[in-house]
C-alpha cells in the first residue's frame, strides 16, 4: 500500500515509533501537544481512534487522522528570528506573557518549534523549524555548535576579571566558562563584551558574568554556528536559504535530515 504522503518505494524502510512522535515528525505539532491530541482522542489511525501517545506506528503509517483531517507530513520550514527583549521562547506561557510566537502570527507558517532558547530578557537570533532532527542537532550538548553573543555590562571589567572569567567559575556547583570572552569597547561607565559559548546552562552568561561583580544590562545573540544576525530587523523573521540549512547541520554534526529524521 503506497502512504499518504511519501512514494511507495519508500514505504517499508520506516521505523515504528510511539503515535505522538511520529505526528510530531511529520511537522504538525511538539510531541508534547501530539500527546495531549491522542490522549484527548482526537486521532485516529486507520479509522480506529487511538489514546495510547506510545501505540507502535510506522513513520509512512497511511490513514491516520487529526480532528478528522489527514495527518500528511508538511514541507520543513526553517526561520531565522530577530527576538526582542521581554518574549518568553515558548508557545504558551503559563503567567500569561508574550511569546516569540507573536512576531510570527498571520504569516502563514506551519507549527515550528525553537531550536534552543533566549530568556526573557535576552534579544537577537532564534532558530525555528518544524524539522524535529534539525532542532535536536542544533540544541545536542555534545554538537559543541558556537553561538556568539554581545553583551553590555554595567561597569568597566579590569583584566584581572576578564582572566578570571575566561578560566570560567564554579557557580551554584556547576562550572560555567566561555570558549571566548572578549572586550569589545568601553566607555566612561560600561562596556560591551563578545562571549562565544559552545553550551547552554541556564542563564549561562548573566551568571558567569556576576561571578565577577559584572551585572549584564544587555545580553544580545548576534550568531549560532555560521548563521549571522546580520540586519534582519527586531521582531521580523525570514527563511533561512537551503544553505544556511545545510551549513548549520554540518555545524552541529546533525548530517541531512532525510526527510523524516
Amino acid at each position: 500500500m503506497q502512504s499518504d504522503f511519501l512514494p511507495e518505494t519508500m514505504t517499508s524502510t520506516f521505523p515504528r515509533y510511539g503515535l505522538a512522535r511520529v505526528l510530531s515528525k511529520r511537522g504538525l505539532c511538539s510531541r508534547s501537544v501530539a500527546e495531549r491530541w491522542v490522549r484527548e482522542g482526537r486521532v485516529r489511525v486507520g479509522g480506529r481512534r487511538v489514546t495510547d501517545p506510545e501505540s507502535p506506528t510506522a513513520l509512512d503509517e497511511p490513514g491516520i487522522e487529526v480532528d478528522g483531517d489527514a495527518a500528511v507530513a508538511v514541507a520543513h520550514v526553517y526561520l531565522a528570528l530577530n527576538k526582542p527583549r521581554g518574549l518568553v521562547t515558548t508557545a504558551r506561557d503559563e503567567r500569561g506573557r508574550p511569546t516569540v510566537y507573536q512576531c510570527i502570527e498571520g504569516l502563514g507558517l506551519p507549527w515550528v518549534a525553537p531550536a534552543g532558547r533566549l530568556d526573557q530578557a535576552s534579544e537577537g537570533l532564534l532558530v525555528l523549524s518544524n524539522d524535529p532532527v534539525f532542532n535536536a542537532a542544533l540544541t545536542e550538548p555534545s554538537s559543541a555548535l558556537h553561538k556568539t553573543y554581545h553583551v553590555q555590562v554595567g561597569a568597566l571589567p579590569t583584566g584581572d576579571q576578564l582572566h578570571a572569567l575566561r578560566a570560567g567559575v564554579v557557580e551554584g556547583g556547576e562550572r560555567l566558562a566561555a570558549v571566548r570572552i572578549e572586550l569589545l569597547r568601553q566607555g566612561c561607565r560600561q562596556a560591551w563584551l563578545e562571549v562565544v559559548l559552545d553550551e547552554g546552562r541556564n542563564r549561562h552568561i548573566r551568571r558567569l558574568l556576576a561571578a565577577q561583580g559584572l551585572e549584564v544590562r544587555r545580553l544580545l545573540r548576534i550568531a549560532i554556528g555560521p548563521l549571522e544576525l546580520g540586519d534582519l530587523a527586531k521582531g521580523q523573521v525570514r527563511r533561512l536559504s537551503a544553505a544556511e540549512v545545510e551549513l548549520l547541520r554540518n555545524a552541529a554534526g546533525g548530517g541531512t535530515s532525510g526527510g523524516l529524521g
